[in-house]
Order: structure tokens, then C-alpha cells, then sequence
């Protein structure tokens, strides 16, 4: 009686550990690494990481481990230390466009499904399942494009870059480099603010102090442009609807689109932050994307047709 009941018990005991194990597998959830930039880096950012943590949550059957920085390399790091931990799903949006061949050959290696959001980097198709970006490019050819329809006498630019070497920056400064390169357009200044709105103001100040004329001030993102702008207001130059300087900005934070509406800046270029819940559709669907490549469609606002509409449809935080 004593050794049937030893069985029993045993017996007993596997099933109740082959019971849980298939609960947990059952219930446990999928594991996402996100490699992001940090959401100080600007009001997109912020906009862009809440999202992502708010749509790869546990309520939504996710187990989500992040990592923030500017710098690329910390950022291959951190998305080999993910490869390592055996996530299910890695997601990024790289600081830089190159260096990432390896990383991504290894998470391939390890059968850890790659997406790439917000910004594209230069490795091959099949190293990643889908890129639900920004066309950056677009976004620079829509801007440079409202800007010579406003038809000045002449364009004496002030070009303040992000971050050099993001997908960002170089679609932003495409456009414009081929103006400048035509002759259609005068470079008076071209420099990194690497989307540092004091470093920003730095860079207009030291142009007001050289004496050096411009009247338009291109932006590669809303925080900058706000540096510029104070700069501007301290030495009493205008700006704007009907100002001496023309005020371009990126993102379209509801803060910058007011400016707009209150004619101090010229024109804001959408940046959409919202990728996440596209990435969640295409990971839960369990089917392979249609493209590899799903862009964001986005506008251009100029202050002079933008409505409070607008801001409370397209602008980013409050």
C-alpha cells in the first residue's frame, strides 16, 4: 500500500509539473528588446518611446526590455546583450545608419525577429522582417519644396542638422544640399546641433554676432528650432508671418504648431512617432509583412493655413 502510494504521489506530482509548464507556455508572454534613443532627446522621442511602452505591455501579452541612447555603439551593445538574454523580438531605431551587420546577422543566427522603426539603417532586407519608418527624405523634399514656393529674392540659410549620420538628419539634409549645390540656395551656416535646443541658440548667435545676413533658419527638428528662435528674440530680430527670418521646424509638437497658428514660425514637417502598435499587429498576425517597408504618411503645415484642427489632430504631447 505504502509504495502504491509513493507512485500516486508521484504520479500525482508530474502531472501537476506538466500541467504548469503548459500554462506557462501557454500564458507566457513574448519577449521584445526596443533599442531606442532616449525620449530627452526631443518631443518626437518622448511621443515615440511612451508609445512603444505603452503598446508592448504586459496587459498586451508582452514581456519588454528597453534600452535608451544617442550613441550607436551603447546601442549595438545593448541589442547584443538582448540577442544574449533570448528575446523573441528585437526592435530598433538606430542612432547611426551603419554598424549593424553583425548584430543583425547574429539575431538571425539565433532566430530573433528584427523590425525596424522610425528610421532605417543600412543593412540587407532579409537580415530584418519589416521597417515601419519615415520617409526622411520625403520630408525633406516636401519642406525644400514649400520653401521655394515662397518664392524669396534670395535664400541665406542657416541649416542647423540633428544628429549626423541618423536617418533623420540625412533625409533632412538631402533636399537642402541640392539646393545649396544648384545655387538656388546660399549656405550660411551648416552645422550639428545634434537636436540640442541650446546648442541651437549657440549656433544663431554666433552667426548674429559674425554680422553675416540670412533670412531663413531650417531646423531639423521642433527643439532646435526653438533654440534658434530665442536667439533671434534676444537680438530683436523678427520672424515668421511677415518677419525678416522664414522658421522651419520638424516633428510637430502641439507647442511648435502653436507657434505656427500664432504666425513666429513658418512651417512644421510631421514626423509620425507612432510605429508600435503596427510592429504588435505584424508580431501577433504570425504572418510574414506584405512589404518590407511601411511608411508613415505625413504632412507639411505652413503657418498660414494651419487650424487649431490640425494641432489637436497631428500634434505630438500637449
Amino acid at each position: 500500500m505504502r509504495k502504491i502510494s509513493k507512485v500516486l504521489a508521484l504520479v500525482l506530482v508530474l502531472i501537476l509539473a506538466l500541467s504548469m509548464s503548459a500554462c506557462s507556455k501557454k500564458s507566457g508572454n513574448i519577449k521584445v528588446g526596443v533599442v531606442n534613443n532616449p525620449p530627452s532627446e526631443s518631443g518626437y522621442r518622448e511621443a515615440n518611446v511612451k508609445d512603444m511602452e505603452a503598446v508592448f505591455s504586459k496587459e498586451n501579452g508582452y514581456d519588454l526590455k528597453t534600452y535608451y541612447s544617442i550613441k550607436n555603439d551603447d546601442q549595438l551593445q545593448a541589442a547584443q546583450g538582448f540577442i544574449t538574454e533570448g528575446v523573441d523580438y528585437l526592435l530598433i531605431s538606430a542612432a547611426e545608419t551603419t554598424g549593424w551587420d553583425a548584430v543583425l546577422k547574429k539575431a538571425k543566427e539565433a532566430g530573433i525577429k528584427v523590425y525596424l522603426f522610425d528610421r532605417m539603417i543600412d543593412v540587407s532586407e532579409d537580415l530584418y522582417e519589416a521597417a515601419v519608418v519615415s520617409d526622411m527624405a520625403k520630408e525633406g523634399e516636401t519642406a525644400v519644396n514649400w520653401l521655394l514656393g515662397q518664392n524669396l529674392p534670395e535664400y541665406k540659410v542657416i541649416h542647423i542638422q540633428g544628429a549626423m549620420g541618423s536617418d533623420a538628419q540625412i533625409g533632412r539634409t538631402g533636399a537642402l544640399d541640392a539646393q545649396f549645390a544648384s545655387g538656388k540656395m546660399t549656405k550660411v551656416v551648416q552645422q550639428t546641433a545634434t537636436w540640442d535646443e541650446a546648442e541651437a541658440k549657440k549656433i544663431v548667435e554666433s552667426v548674429i554676432n559674425s554680422g553675416e545676413d540670412f533670412n531663413v533658419i531650417y531646423a531639423e527638428n521642433d527643439g532646435m528650432a526653438k533654440g534658434a528662435v530665442a536667439a533671434l528674440d534676444e537680438n530683436g530680430i523678427t520672424h515668421g508671418v511677415d518677419g525678416k527670418v522664414i522658421v522651419m521646424g520638424f516633428d510637430c509638437n502641439k507647442w511648435a504648431l502653436r507657434e505656427l497658428l500664432a504666425g513666429k514660425w513658418n512651417y512644421d514637417g510631421q514626423c509620425s512617432p507612432f510605429q508600435a502598435q503596427i510592429i504588435s499587429d505584424l508580431i501577433k498576425s504570425g504572418k510574414a509583412p506584405s512589404s518590407k517597408k511601411i511608411i508613415n504618411e505625413e504632412k507639411g503645415f505652413d503657418a498660414t493655413k494651419l487650424t487649431q484642427s490640425d494641432i489637436d489632430t497631428y500634434g505630438l504631447g500637449e
